[in-house]
């Protein structure tokens, strides 16, 4: 009798030979592992269709413009017209001093005139600006010169202030003060109005 037979039992019941009953794995495991099998080859064959077809149509991988980005591109596609300004012979200059420094305005009307500005009065500033303007200089006019002949102004002479009045005229006042040296030098004046008419470029973000 095999030392596997129970006490008592033999006959039909009786183990003999030296080889245990092998135990199988349920089919269910088998089913579980081939289905992960088949999703992981599935979505692997799926992302790579994508990068095939991403590199073919010469895509990045970048988010798709909006409707804004799309307007700004197009804006800068076909940029305004820049701001149209007078040129200097049509912008007329009253030049007053206010520093205690004589033949400053006329030096200065002297040298606008050569740079193609018309020239209108010149001589001393009057009381409410005499000695109380401390900057290099102050640019006044109406409010409708502001982005117009104030800035055609602006560009002969670095660091002046631009302020507006209640006049209806079209000429402006060039109020020489303290701290003024001398007007920009041309060629630097000149490239500083080139720049302001000229029309803005685009970003290159388009």
């Amino acid at each position: 009798m095999s030392m596997l037979t129970p006490p008592g039992m033999g006959g039909k019941y009786r183990i003999t030979g030296n080889a245990y009953p092998r135990m199988r794995r349920p089919r269910r495991r088998r089913y579980v592992f081939g289905a992960l099998a088949a999703v992981a080859v599935i979505g692997v064959g799926g992302w790579g269709t994508m990068q095939l077809i991403d590199v073919f149509s010469g895509g990045g991988g970048a988010k798709p413009a909006t409707r804004a980005q799309a307007a700004a591109c197009a804006a800068q596609a076909s940029p305004a017209a820049a701001p149209l300004l007078p040129k200097p012979a049509q912008v007329t200059v009253n030049v007053y001093n206010a520093t205690p420094r004589a033949g400053l305005a006329k030096t200065t009307a002297d040298e606008l005139r050569r740079r193609g500005f018309a020239v209108g009065k010149v001589g001393n500033a009057p009381p409410v600006y005499d000695k109380k303007v401390p900057g290099a200089a102050m640019l006044l006019g109406a409010s409708t010169a502001h982005d117009g002949a104030l800035r055609v102004l602006a560009t002969q002479l670095t660091g002046a202030e631009l302020r507006v009045d209640a006049r209806k005229t079209a000429d402006i006042d060039l109020i020489i003060g303290t701290a003024f040296k001398s007007l920009t030098a041309k060629p630097a004046a000149d490239k500083a109005l080139a720049a302001m008419a000229a029309p803005p470029k685009p970003d290159g973000h388009c």
